[in-house]
């Protein structure tokens, strides 16, 4: 795509969003998008750090969906049996490392087609939750909203920024822990050698294999992660196939963001954006058209989006190829 169309892209993605910001403004609609507009970015956020760690190491992971949902099940169900919703993240970053392990041992080990290995995982995520799942089960709650202190009360940044449930503010942290991790630590460095030139990572004593085992491990943690929001933090609740394709639009956030964590959030941010105008819209009735073309709007914003950024992003280069000694 020549640079023409790319800036036509970027112009037509800035036009939709100040439409419908112009549609939503007003002082209590704006706290409530843009609250909404952190909250739901945060899965997305958390499976693009996911796919970033994956990836960065040289191993394509297109099974977040499928370890986001593995996560949510697993940790809905630990908050239904233990009603500790501690234990219950817990599981659920458990299940997002076993899915990972699943993961690097099919890539890694067996050397797959990592597009198949990540499409098996998210196969077989929709098929056990869809199979075990039982209607009726009730959780104990979900984790409550935690205002920290008197910055909660401060004018729009407040109720945005600082009122908010705990997988939320850990999030945010973990966008700054896994910059600071990739991009200043030993650990970070051998990461992205092992993903953009694994034959001379191996020559300096680098075990290739070890270190995209653990990052895949890392990453299925924080997509276990991302579907227990969504269980524990967002609904309280679990429903087949409730992730609805978040894993999939991470994959566009982290493309977006050009293999950066902060890239990524900026970009979960926007689909966040669209996601919480979307349902604003709804809500408020403030255009009249039909709904299933509102609902259209973050899956049009993942199109315009992929359209106008994946031909200039470079993924790490050896990324998807499995490694022979």
């Amino acid at each position: 795509m020549n640079k023409t169309n790319r800036l036509i892209t970027i112009i037509v993605t800035v036009i939709l969003v100040a439409i419908v910001a112009a549609y939503l403004w007003d002082a209590r609609s704006t706290v409530a998008v843009l609250s909404s507009t952190l909250r739901q970015s945060t899965p997305l956020v958390l499976g693009a750090l996911c796919g970033l760690l994956c990836e960065r190491s040289g191993v394509i992971n297109i099974g977040i969906e499928g370890q986001m949902l593995f996560g949510a099940f697993i940790g809905f169900l630990a908050n239904v049996y233990t009603g500790n919703l501690i234990m219950a993240i817990v599981a659920a970053l458990l299940a997002g490392a076993l899915s990972g392990l699943l993961l690097a041992y099919m890539s890694v080990s067996l050397k797959m087609d990592q597009i198949i290995a990540g499409t098996v995982l998210n196969i077989l995520a929709l098929g056990v939750t869809g199979y075990f799942y039982q209607q009726g089960l009730t959780t104990q709650g979900k984790l409550p909203t935690v205002p920290l202190g008197p910055l909660a009360d401060l004018p729009l940044v407040g109720p945005v920024l600082f009122s908010n449930p705990p997988i939320t503010y850990a999030t945010l942290l973990l966008v700054m822990v896994v910059h600071y991790v990739l991009f200043y630590t030993r650990w970070g460095l051998r990461t992205r050698a092992v993903g953009e030139k694994p034959r001379a990572a191996d020559t300096l004593g680098i075990n290739v294999y070890k270190v995209r085992y653990w990052n895949v491990i890392i990453g299925g943690m924080l997509a276990g992660l991302a579907g227990g929001f969504l269980t524990l933090e967002a609904v309280g609740t679990f429903e087949r196939n409730m992730t609805n394709g978040r894993g999939f639009i991470a994959l566009a956030v982290l493309i977006f963001g050009k293999w950066t964590p902060f890239g990524a959030w900026g970009g979960a941010l926007l689909f966040g954006f669209a996601i919480a105008a979307q349902t604003q819209l709804q809500l408020s009735g403030a255009v009249d058209i039909p709904h299933q073309f509102i609902g259209m709007l973050p899956y049009v914003l993942t199109i315009l989006v992929l359209a106008g950024f994946i031909g200039r992003s470079r993924p790490p280069a050896a990324s998807g190829i499995p490694y022979e000694k």
